[in-house]
């Protein structure tokens, strides 16, 4: 039996791209705690992220050859599941099957968003953590970004208490488009944008509603509209920069997934008060990078933030020249001309507030603010919008026909391409 709190929680990490990268460099910022095996596909990059674990002096990281060698390794008490969509409930079974064989002395567990690919997956996912006795975290950064944090806390301390809650909380996410292959291949993501950068959304819209201290629960979904579209990247031209850049294995010609998404969330509070989240996510927003918009409105205030608005800028003539890259803002689309900066991505976005909350609950036994059951409830949601895209209605809640539902671009072998704003056979 493992005895808490303990000193120092030691994880391991699951995956090594582009998000593990961002939840390392935040790891810097988060006490107690020691990065102590990796686990990656590919030996060359699980190899570089023990080196640069070494040289972050987070910990004496070792490099797995097997996820079930990372598990039962010894010298790791919590899992951070990082890998792509697709590998998620592989990596759920086999950390839940080497628990129960007793070779895993593992007790918590952390997961990327999206929870799963499916309502179903996610509610395995769940259960898989509680019937291995794991403590469990929904990894959703934007829940812990510092400006939702402090603004959340204002508004509701100095304007709720003496005009009411807040009934309309507003999100969007854009950015030019993923890094990796797998996420515009529809039947690996689980979809497209709005699996991808929705989730984002409905979640740091739902908990900026959500009164302080009371569940995520607490608010009742009673409805969802969604809207999906084709805006760019089936343009001929860009679905042949897609194939260009990542081969085969990305067709937009023939097997898009939506590049753009709409949702309308109806909820209802504990006292029967409508309320709302309006939200919008795409991959064709050309910009300085990543924007992330969010509002929040009540009876007499108003919440606002736009990551892009940022407080350092940086102005770079056409004779300063350099190859593409990302190191002034996530998603960087150009390399000259007035840049917004930001100078700590992984503070401003959430992730070290994010994992030193997720430390400090698993290294003292306590359930974090966002577990897996919050992670299904925004699966629900998402399927719910890809359903209502489907078949062009608003769809209520509950709904049973979301329990195995496939959004229609991540059926395998559907064939179908975007005509006239609907997909067709």
């Amino acid at each position: 039996m493992t005895m808490l709190p303990k000193q120092t929680l030691r994880v391991g990490f699951v995956g090594t791209g582009f998000i593990a990268g961002f939840h390392l460099k935040s790891m810097v910022g988060v006490r107690n705690v020691e990065v102590t095996g990796v686990y990656s596909r590919s030996p060359e990059n699980r190899n570089r992220f023990a080196e640069a674990v070494k040289a972050l002096e987070l910990g004496g990281c070792r490099a797995h050859d097997s996820l079930e060698a990372l598990v039962s390794s010894g010298d790791v008490d919590a899992i951070w599941i990082l890998s792509p969509n697709y590998t998620r409930i592989d990596v759920m079974r086999a950390l839940h099957r080497e628990i129960k064989a007793g070779r895993s002395k593992i007790f918590a567990v952390a997961c990327e968003k999206p929870l799963a690919r499916t309502v179903a997956e996610a509610r395995e996912m769940l259960q898989l953590a509680e019937d291995a006795g794991l403590n469990h975290g929904y990894l959703e950064n934007q829940v812990f970004a510092t400006p939702v944090q402090r603004g959340k806390e204002i508004i509701w301390r100095r304007a709720v208490s003496t005009t009411g809650r807040p009934y309309l909380a507003r999100a969007a996410e854009e950015h030019s488009g993923p890094h990796e292959p797998w996420f515009w291949q529809g039947d690996k993501q689980g979809g497209g944008v709005l699996s991808d950068m929705m989730c984002h959304s409905v979640e740091v819209a739902r908990h900026l509603l959500t009164a302080p201290g009371a569940p995520r629960n607490s608010l009742k979904v009673q409805a969802v509209n969604g809207t999906v579209a084709n805006l760019k990247w089936t343009r001929p031209g860009y679905a042949d920069q897609l194939r260009h850049r990542f081969g085969g294995e990305v067709d937009y010609r023939n097997r898009p997934a939506e590049d753009f998404a709409r949702a309308t969330v109806m909820l209802e509070d504990e006292n029967g008060q409508e309320l709302m989240i309006e939200a919008t996510t795409s991959w064709a927003y050309v910009g300085a990078g990543l924007r992330i918009q969010l509002e929040l409105l009540g009876p007499e205030y108003a919440l606002e933030y736009n990551s892009l608005g940022a407080g350092l800028k940086i102005f770079l003539s056409r004779a300063v020249q350099g190859s593409e890259g990302e190191d002034l803002v996530e998603k960087q689309n150009a390399e000259q001309g007035l840049m917004p900066v930001l100078e700590d991505e992984a503070g401003v976005y959430g992730y070290t507030d994010e994992n030193r909350h997720m430390v400090e609950c698993f290294r003292k036994g306590i359930k974090p603010i966002e577990t897996f059951e919050d992670g299904l409830a925004v699966v629900e949601i998402l399927m719910g919008l890809y359903r209502s895209a489907e078949i062009g209605a608003t769809l209520h809640f509950p709904a049973a026909e979301l329990e195995n539902y496939v959004p229609l671009v991540a059926r395998t072998g559907h064939g179908r391409r975007r005509r006239n704003g609907a997909f067709s056979a």
